[in-house]
């Protein structure tokens, strides 16, 4: 383009009348006192234009991409230029925009070889732009698609459909687990590797040849079906030691946790759901995950290795399948207490001081290594009280969870050492990462979408957004326009 041309384009009068458009509009709400409020409105509306005006503009300048007649590869492929410019839809922030293109290949109705000016903007696959998909998604990630749909719609006047919105989010996933798996050393860590595990339900979508469900269920029967997401998350923190009595003071409330208490450093989450008629295929990613993040971080570089976890066996037992030996195993204590107030309130009653003193006591003996002679206790009194019914499948229960947990009990070693004994990053975790996001009235996703949520959501959760971002567009810039250079060249 000419630099005649050029300064023509730039003086276009659709430009121009915006901006004046906008001058006029701060001196009249100057002179006429109109509130801030509607000032702040009208000037937003305007600079939406100004900004369409302005990539309307570009578009102008950069033109159609002609190259010549004839464009070489960097390869020595020689393509010809077709007769007609063909368009492709962009939409960005400021709305849609038609881009005509000169292509290169054989013939029309062939295959496209070359589209110099694709390469020259390096636009993305998509028809929405690289911004547009970060502000989308950065909002579907934390609420409803159609409620995204209507705040994007608000501040851009944009129409966007619920569709667009569920299949942009499945591209944005296509990278994740590449790029999880591919993140820089943490440079400094906490004493002890933390890992740990969860599951959570997810409701899925009827499938479109399933029967119609029953108006009228009995015992048993669901309204809708779940899949059980995993969760994991891996993090370090610098040892804390306790002893049992400051645990028991701490979770009924008594004493405060010290500011001083360390923090999670380098918390990384991350979830997958089984795959279709594979049992066990979710927990088996996000094992695969944690070892992979415990390749990044140097195995440990020689730190304490912890897992956390429920009673879960299905967890216990990928623990033993995927994880060093050295790994220390911990059931969650928070799942411990759960057990000894159901216990507590077969012989006492529900919110008494005496329950209350009953679950002190037998949790202070846990703690301080004591969870044998707790179960042995349990079974004595329901043994001499004679309870049947109800009250002794309660005391038989819990006593059969804490039993088969006694290994990952030893609550007086772990204390010593200075390890955490609850999982509270996990819960949160499953709370924050699922449920907060996918577990919403009447939401029901299918094995895809729900997978690409979850991968996305987790990449947002750990705090990687804007480094995604940046990842996903170099990843795909390179996949798709390696003769960017030498377009840029040639229109040179």
């Amino acid at each position: 383009m000419s630099m005649t041309h050029e300064k023509d384009v730039l003086k276009t009068e659709n430009l121009e009348t915006v901006f004046a458009d906008l001058q006029t509009c701060v001196r009249t709400a100057a002179q006429e006192g109109w509130a801030m409020h509607e000032i702040e409105r009208e000037v937003w509306r305007r600079l939406l234009l100004l900004g369409r005006s302005s990539l309307s503009q570009f578009l102008m300048l950069v033109g159609t991409g002609d190259v010549g007649e004839t464009f070489t590869s960097s390869d020595g492929e020689q393509c010809r230029r077709l007769p007609e410019t063909h368009k492709r839809r962009y939409v960005s922030i400021f709305g849609e925009f038609p881009i005509s293109r000169a292509v290169y290949g054989s013939r029309e109705g062939q295959k496209i070889e070359w589209v110099p000016l694709d390469h020259r903007l390096q636009l993305p696959e998509s028809d929405f732009s690289y911004l547009l998909q970060d502000w989308d998604q950065s909002l579907c990630v934390e609420q409803a698609f159609g409620q995204a749909r209507t705040t994007v719609a608000r501040i851009l006047d944009l129409k966007q459909s619920v569709d667009s919105l569920e299949h942009m989010n499945q591209e944005m996933a296509e990278l994740a687990t590449t790029f999880v798996l591919n993140q820089p050393t943490p440079e400094e860590e906490g004493e002890v590797l933390v890992l740990s595990a969860d599951q959570k339900g997810i409701v899925m979508r009827r499938p479109a040849d399933a029967p119609a469900p029953k108006a009228h269920r009995t015992k048993g029967d669901k309204a809708s079906r779940k899949r059980m997401a995993t969760v994991g998350t891996v993090y370090s923190v610098d040892r804390y030691h306790r002893t049992p009595d400051d645990v028991v003071a701490a979770l009924f409330h008594e004493r405060s946790e010290p500011s001083t208490r360390p923090q999670p450093q380098h918390k990384e989450v991350w979830a997958s759901l089984p795959r279709e008629d594979v049992p066990g295929s979710g927990t088996e990613a996000v094992f695969a995950w944690m070892v992979g993040e415990l390749c990044l971080r140097g195995r440990g570089k020689g730190k304490p290795l912890v897992f956390l976890s429920d009673g879960q066996e299905a967890l216990w037992e990928a623990r033993a399948d995927w994880l060093p030996e050295r790994v220390v195993g911990i059931l969650d204590l928070l799942h411990v207490t759960p057990r000894l107030w159901k216990a507590a309130h077969v012989f006492h009653k529900e919110g008494s001081r005496q329950a209350e003193e009953f679950v002190r006591e037998r949790l202070l003996r846990v703690l301080q290594g004591k969870a044998s002679g707790v179960i042995r206790g349990l079974r004595e009194m329901a043994t001499k009280r004679g309870l049947t019914g109800t009250s002794k499948r309660a005391i038989t229960e819990a006593c059969g969870y804490l039993e088969q947990n006694l290994p990952r009990m030893r609550y007086d070693k772990y204390l010593a050492a200075g390890y955490p004994i609850a999982s509270g990053a996990v819960e949160g975790a499953c709370r924050h990462l699922v449920k907060d996001r996918m577990e919403r009235a009447g939401m029901h996703w299918t094995i895809p979408g729900a997978q690409a949520m979850l991968d996305v959501r987790s990449i947002y959760v750990s705090g990687h957004w804007e480094e995604y971002q940046a990842y996903r567009i170099a990843r795909e810039t390179e996949r798709l326009y390696t003769e960017r250079t030498q377009v840029i060249i040639v229109a040179a």
